[in-house]
C-alpha cells in the first residue's frame, strides 16, 4: 500500500493569492539574468587575462623595416643570429612572409598584399623562465647590425590591458552586488505590502497565539517559491544567450576578437545563482517581516 504524499502547507495568509506580489518572479528573472551575464562575463575575462599573460609576457617581437635595395633574408638571418647568441633567451624563430601577409590580411585585404605591398620582416622570440634581458641593450646591438630592425618589447602595454580587464572585472562585480541589492529592495517592498494588506489577520493569528516566527515562515516560503520560478528563468535566458554569443564569436574566426570563453565550472555557477536568488529572499523576508511585526506592537 503506497504511502499518501504529503501535502504543500497551507498559508493562513492566502499569498498565493495575493495579486500585488505577482510581478516579484519576473522582476527577480530580470535581475537574475542580468548578474549572469555581468558574473560570466567577468570570469571569462578572468581567463582571457591570464592567457595573455602566458602567451605575452615571455615574447618579444623583432620587426626589420623593408628596404629598397636590401634583400629581406639576410637581413632576418643576421638578427636572428645574433638573438640567437643573447643569454636568456629560449628560442629565435623567422615569420614567414605568408603567416604575416595572414595576421594583415583581416585588416588590408586580400586586394593590398597581391598589390606587392612592401611588408616588414618579423622575427619571434621566446624568452627563457626569470629571463634577465636588457630590451634596450639588445635591441641597440640589433640596430647596430641590422639597421631598420626594432625590437618589441609587449609588456607595457600588456600592463595596460591587464589592468583595463581587472577594471571591467570589478565593474562586473559591481553590478552583481547592485543587482543583488536591487532584488533585496524588491522583495522588500513585496513584503512590506503583503503585511499592509494581512494587518487583520496577522492581529488575529497573534491573539490565538501565533507567533511572529510563524508567520515570518508563511512569507519565507511565498518569496522563496517566487525567486526560486524567477531565478531559474532568469539564468536559463542567460545561458541561451551565452550559448549563442559562444557560437557566433566562434563562427567568425577572424581572430579580431578577444578569447572570451567559459570553462566547465563556469557554467556551473549559472544554477548557483537561482538558489542564491531563492536564499536572498528568505532572508530578506525574514528580516523584514520580524522588524514589521514588532514595529505593529
Amino acid at each position: 500500500m503506497s504511502k499518501p504524499r504529503k501535502k504543500a502547507p497551507v498559508s493562513d495568509l492566502q499569498l498565493e493569492a495575493d495579486k500585488s506580489a505577482r510581478f516579484l518572479p519576473w522582476a527577480l528573472a530580470v535581475m537574475v539574468f542580468l548578474a549572469a551575464l555581468a558574473l560570466s562575463g567577468a570570469l571569462a575575462l578572468d581567463g582571457t587575462i591570464e592567457g595573455w599573460r602566458r602567451g605575452v609576457s615571455s615574447k618579444l617581437t623583432v620587426q626589420i623595416a623593408d628596404r629598397p635595395g636590401q634583400p629581406m633574408a639576410p637581413r632576418l638571418q643576421a638578427a636572428a643570429d645574433i638573438l640567437r647568441a643573447v643569454p636568456g633567451i629560449a628560442e629565435v624563430r623567422i615569420v614567414e612572409r605568408s603567416a604575416v601577409e595572414a595576421l594583415l590580411q583581416p585588416w588590408l585585404g586580400s586586394a593590398a598584399l597581391q598589390a606587392d605591398l612592401p611588408l616588414p620582416g618579423m622575427i619571434d622570440v621566446t624568452l627563457q623562465d626569470n629571463a634577465a634581458l636588457s630590451v634596450d641593450a639588445v635591441n641597440a646591438q640589433l640596430q647596430a647590425a641590422v639597421p631598420g630592425a626594432r625590437l618589441d618589447d609587449p609588456k607595457p602595454w600588456l600592463d595596460r590591458l591587464v589592468q583595463l580587464g581587472r577594471l571591467l572585472q570589478s565593474l562586473g562585480g559591481s553590478i552583481v552586488l547592485l543587482v543583488g541589492i536591487a532584488a533585496a529592495a524588491m522583495v522588500i517592498f513585496a513584503t512590506r505590502a503583503g503585511l499592509a494588506d494581512r494587518r487583520d489577520t496577522i492581529e488575529l493569528l497573534h491573539l490565538i497565539g501565533a507567533e511572529d516566527g510563524y508567520i515570518a515562515r508563511q512569507f519565507q516560503r511565498h518569496v522563496a517559491a517566487q525567486a526560486l520560478r524567477g531565478g531559474i528563468l532568469g539564468a536559463g535566458l542567460a545561458a541561451a544567450l551565452l550559448v549563442g554569443i559562444q557560437l557566433l564569436a566562434g563562427g567568425i574566426g577572424t581572430g579580431l576578437l578577444p578569447g572570451l570563453q567559459l570553462l566547465w565550472w563556469h557554467w556551473l555557477m549559472l544554477p548557483i545563482l537561482p538558489l542564491g536568488a531563492a536564499a536572498l529572499a528568505i532572508v530578506t523576508a525574514r528580516w523584514t517581516v520580524l522588524g514589521e511585526l514588532r514595529a505593529m506592537l
